[in-house]
């Protein structure tokens, strides 16, 4: 399937770019967001920007995957979580080899609060895009994000669930390599305070 190419404004300065380039040459900011890294230390102004680009470019296109991707990333780092899961599910489509886009749509389904007040039906689509997520590409800190939704909804809500928090806890660490880098960025995505036992 062909790659498609739109030409839009460059979300940052506004110069005439298409989605072929990965950056733009007249003010070398990214033109397509395809990382939470690249808004994560971006001030909301600009995030806002790159949202507001990417929602004129998918009124023309909206089933692009990868704008659709894009104003997910910026819709989670302003915190419209109900605006960043749709975006994030839409980017799914037909494209189940980005692990992070799973992993990142189960961050969004605890919108900033803790997993013990999420619920039930929202704990269970994040698991489901958590392990979606580790089926295509394992990392640390997906199962490190699962061992904190085991943790923080199942075990202190007396739920039983296989394995339990430890085992997946210590498998992050052990099978992994989750970094406390990785952990650190978690939690302050997610909006909450990191457990004493994590």
């Amino acid at each position: 399937m062909p790659v498609e190419i739109i030409h839009l404004e460059c979300p940052n300065c506004g110069s005439a770019v298409s989605t072929e380039q990965k950056t733009c040459e007249y003010c070398n900011k990214p033109i397509v967001i395809s990382r939470f890294s690249s808004v994560q230390s971006m001030p909301p102004a600009q995030v806002n920007k790159y949202a507001n680009s990417y929602r004129k470019t998918l009124a023309e296109n909206p089933d692009n995957k990868d704008i659709n991707i894009a104003i997910a990333f910026c819709y989670l780092r302003l915190k419209l979580y109900d605006k960043a899961l749709p975006a994030f599910e839409k980017g799914m489509e037909d494209n189940f080899d980005n692990a992070d886009v799973f992993f990142y749509a189960a961050v969004t389904l605890l919108k900033g609060q803790k997993a013990f007040t999420t619920p039930r039906p929202s704990i269970d689509k994040a698991l489901e895009y958590i392990n979606a997520a580790i089926m295509i590409e394992p990392k640390g800190i997906y199962q490190y994000f699962l061992a904190y939704i085991k943790y923080d909804y199942f075990k202190r809500k007396y739920l039983n669930i296989s394995p339990d928090w430890k085992e997946t806890l210590e498998s992050a660490y052990t099978d992994y390599g989750v970094t406390e880098e990785d952990i650190e960025s978690l939690y302050s995505i997610l909006g909450v305070q990191r457990p004493d036992c994590l």
